[in-house]
């Protein structure tokens, strides 16, 4: 092999090693943004009090570079992992995955990473993901589950931020981001009455659970405000489909004078659906349903498909990633926070 064919790959060998130590820098990227470095590096870090396009602008020029931010040295220069940790009871992911990809949404804008731990509803399983993340020297933590009711603190006393998202926290010190489901049975109430329903029933689930309990109360509450009365006693059952069946034969069954139907969630709107279909009765000309939820394999695959409250679960996903960031950056809030429900309007109520 003669001398000249042996260094041309190693030619192109060295210019390669040349270009990758070329990286591009925060420098370039603040250039590029019409930025000072500073800036740049707060843009990118998810730190400081910046305007929106200010941040996105540093955002879309990194993109345009190529530019890679070196973990280890943020991580020393900060001290910080840039990282988060989710630990969730709900082990089908009906709830967390929604939750997750809202927080990540928020936690991307930063250049942060998301370790989701299943507890599985264990105690013993939680403790130890929570000691887990603490030695992994994650930034904060979301915790998360498949119920809105208030559980006992994850930890007293931890060395980094907690927010409870979906689920809330029974410590009013904590922080919680949690869906106005009263807020979304007045919202589905208030519906059935503007399509002219007067004569409203409400199937839901466990009257020991927190969601059954607080959506039927806010039901009769938002019908006492327009001189209505329910037109059958509240049913509280399971919160599945064959309930939803059953429910609509007990309606049937005592002749109660119904022409709309609220359930506290779509599996049960699914089956009473199905139940007053096969007894002949015609959705939405004789009664209109409405679900909650807004869980699409219910709702969709519903004859016909069901209006349906939806609670913006990746909505509050972001939300509570966004005050888990403000609390990381030394801004830490404590409280309840309430995030409206919206109602999405289907066949099932249609006019």
């Amino acid at each position: 092999m003669s001398r000249r064919s042996y260094d041309r790959p190693l030619g192109n060998l060295e210019e390669t090693l040349s270009t990758r130590e070329r990286a591009v820098t925060i420098s370039q990227v603040a250039a590029l943004a019409g930025v000072s470095t500073g800036t740049a590096s707060k843009a990118l870090n998810g730190r400081g009090a910046l305007r929106p396009e200010t941040r996105l602008r540093v955002q879309q020029a990194a993109e345009q570079l190529g530019f890679v931010a070196n973990a280890a040295a943020r991580s020393l220069q900060t001290g910080r992992t840039y990282t988060v940790g989710m630990i969730t009871t709900d082990s089908i992911g009906r709830f967390s995955i929604p939750l997750l990809i809202g927080a990540e949404d928020a936690l991307g804008a930063g250049q942060m990473s998301v370790f989701l731990c299943d507890a599985r509803d264990d105690p013993i399983r939680e403790q130890y993901y929570l000691r887990t993340l603490l030695s992994r020297n994650v930034d904060g933590i979301v915790v998360t589950g498949r119920r809105t009711q208030a559980r006992a603190p994850i930890g007293v006393g931890l060395p980094v931020p907690v927010v409870y998202a979906f689920i809330s926290s029974a410590d009013p010190r904590d922080c919680s981001v949690v869906p106005d489901e009263a807020d979304g049975a007045r919202r589905a109430i208030q519906h059935l009455l503007a399509i002219g329903r007067r004569r409203i029933a409400h199937v839901t689930g466990p009257e020991h659970h927190h969601s059954a309990t607080v959506r039927a109360a806010g039901a009769a509450q938002t019908l006492a405000a327009e001189g209505l009365r329910p037109a059958a006693p509240t049913l509280y059952g399971e919160w599945s489909e064959a309930w939803g069946r059953q429910a609509a034969g007990i309606l049937l069954s005592t002749g109660a004078d119904v022409d709309a139907v609220f359930c506290g969630s779509d599996q049960i709107a699914r089956g009473m659906a199905e139940a007053l279909r096969d007894a002949g009765k015609q959705i939405p000309r004789d009664v209109a349903l409405v679900g909650f939820d807004n869980w699409d394999v219910m709702v969709e695959g519903s004859r016909p498909s069901l209006t349906s409250i939806d609670m913006d679960l990746e909505g509050i996903g972001r939300t509570a990633a966004e005050v888990l960031l403000a609390a990381i950056n030394g801004d830490p809030v404590q409280g309840q926070r309430a995030r409206p429900c919206r109602l999405v309007p289907r066949a099932s109520t249609a006019v």
